[in-house]
Protein backbone atom coordinates (compact mmCIF):
# COMPACT_ATOMS: atom_id res chain seq x y z
CA UNK A 1 0.00 0.00 0.00
CA UNK A 2 1.05 3.56 -0.59
CA UNK A 3 -0.03 6.23 1.79
CA UNK A 4 0.26 9.94 0.61
CA UNK A 5 1.32 11.45 3.72
CA UNK A 6 3.68 8.31 4.22
CA UNK A 7 1.52 5.06 6.81
CA UNK A 8 -0.70 6.67 9.12
CA UNK A 9 0.89 5.42 12.00
CA UNK A 10 4.42 7.04 11.57
CA UNK A 11 1.81 9.97 11.91
CA UNK A 12 0.31 8.85 14.93
CA UNK A 13 4.11 8.27 16.28
CA UNK A 14 4.98 11.64 15.84
CA UNK A 15 1.77 13.04 18.18
CA UNK A 16 2.74 10.48 20.94
CA UNK A 17 6.27 11.95 21.26
CA UNK A 18 4.60 15.08 22.68
CA UNK A 19 2.01 13.11 24.75
CA UNK A 20 2.23 13.28 28.45
CA UNK A 21 0.64 9.84 30.06
CA UNK A 22 -1.37 10.08 33.81
CA UNK A 23 0.11 7.30 35.99
CA UNK A 24 -2.34 4.77 36.07
CA UNK A 25 -3.91 4.81 39.54
CA UNK A 26 -3.16 1.24 41.79
CA UNK A 27 -6.38 1.66 42.78
CA UNK A 28 -10.20 2.77 42.31
CA UNK A 29 -12.45 4.38 45.19
CA UNK A 30 -15.33 3.29 43.04
CA UNK A 31 -16.65 1.52 39.91
CA UNK A 32 -17.75 4.77 38.88
CA UNK A 33 -13.91 6.58 39.39
CA UNK A 34 -13.03 3.56 37.08
CA UNK A 35 -15.05 4.15 34.78
CA UNK A 36 -14.38 8.48 34.86
CA UNK A 37 -10.67 7.54 34.52
CA UNK A 38 -10.99 5.32 31.21
CA UNK A 39 -14.17 7.58 29.91
CA UNK A 40 -10.90 9.91 29.18
CA UNK A 41 -7.22 7.93 29.04
CA UNK A 42 -6.92 4.88 26.06
CA UNK A 43 -6.08 1.78 27.29
CA UNK A 44 -3.13 1.96 24.06
CA UNK A 45 -1.39 4.03 26.74
CA UNK A 46 -1.34 1.97 29.17
CA UNK A 47 -0.54 -1.53 27.40
CA UNK A 48 2.46 -2.27 29.73
CA UNK A 49 0.05 -3.03 32.41
CA UNK A 50 -2.42 -5.20 30.60
CA UNK A 51 -1.82 -9.01 30.63
CA UNK A 52 -3.45 -11.82 28.56
CA UNK A 53 -6.12 -13.66 29.94
CA UNK A 54 -7.57 -16.99 29.18
CA UNK A 55 -11.26 -15.53 30.27
CA UNK A 56 -14.11 -16.27 28.43
CA UNK A 57 -16.98 -13.97 28.03
CA UNK A 58 -20.11 -14.99 27.47
CA UNK A 59 -23.06 -12.25 26.28
CA UNK A 60 -26.73 -14.01 27.10
CA UNK A 61 -28.84 -11.01 25.57
CA UNK A 62 -27.84 -8.40 23.12
CA UNK A 63 -29.55 -5.10 22.69
CA UNK A 64 -30.60 -3.58 19.76
CA UNK A 65 -31.25 -0.17 18.71
CA UNK A 66 -34.35 0.43 16.22
CA UNK A 67 -35.32 4.07 14.75
CA UNK A 68 -38.71 5.34 15.22
CA UNK A 69 -40.18 8.64 14.26
CA UNK A 70 -40.53 11.30 16.60
CA UNK A 71 -44.32 11.61 16.69
CA UNK A 72 -44.21 7.71 17.71
CA UNK A 73 -41.42 8.21 20.20
CA UNK A 74 -43.35 10.73 21.64
CA UNK A 75 -46.14 8.41 22.23
CA UNK A 76 -44.21 5.83 23.46
CA UNK A 77 -42.46 8.18 26.53
CA UNK A 78 -45.92 9.16 27.31
CA UNK A 79 -47.33 5.80 27.97
CA UNK A 80 -44.13 4.65 29.93
CA UNK A 81 -44.57 7.86 32.31
CA UNK A 82 -48.44 6.91 32.23
CA UNK A 83 -47.86 3.64 33.59
CA UNK A 84 -44.66 4.14 35.77
CA UNK A 85 -42.39 2.10 33.27
CA UNK A 86 -39.10 2.75 31.71
CA UNK A 87 -39.76 3.26 27.88
CA UNK A 88 -37.83 0.09 27.03
CA UNK A 89 -39.38 -2.15 28.92
CA UNK A 90 -43.02 -0.48 26.89
CA UNK A 91 -41.41 -1.14 24.02
CA UNK A 92 -40.40 -4.43 24.55
CA UNK A 93 -43.53 -5.33 25.74
CA UNK A 94 -45.72 -3.86 22.60
CA UNK A 95 -43.56 -5.54 20.23
CA UNK A 96 -43.81 -8.80 22.11
CA UNK A 97 -47.61 -8.70 22.37
CA UNK A 98 -48.05 -7.57 18.86
CA UNK A 99 -45.33 -10.11 17.51
CA UNK A 100 -47.11 -12.79 19.43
Amino acid sequence: MIFARGHPQDRNIMKDIDKTIDPLPDLFESEEAAGEFWDSHSTMDYQQHLEATDDTINISERVFEVQVAEDVFKKLQEQAASLHQTLPKVVDEILRKELA
